[in-house]
């Protein structure tokens, strides 16, 4: 059950990547985010004398997370707004 979580991130952003990216090249980088997400789950689970979540990792994982959250959903308002729904 541990790997779970790594399992599941890495499978939805290879999905994003593969499959989606070629609705819109946004998915790259939420694909990529997943992929980021799966490595540090494994990372946290091979290495158990560091929690990857707490601490200076911990901060560093939730800067990222923001990033992309704000990135993401500028480019899902831009897109949005194209199509004439907003």
């Amino acid at each position: 059950m541990p790997y779970f979580y790594t399992i599941m991130w890495f499978m939805v952003g290879l999905i994003l990547i593969f499959a989606m990216s070629k609705e819109n090249k946004i998915f790259l980088l939420a694909g990529a985010f997943f992929l980021l997400l799966g490595g540090w789950w494994l990372a946290n689970e091979l290495l158990p004398d560091i929690d990857m979540f707490a601490g200076g990792w911990g901060i560093g994982l939730r800067c990222i997370t923001g990033a992309a959250l704000v990135i993401l959903s500028v480019a899902f308002i831009k897109e949005y707004k194209k199509k004439g729904k907003g």
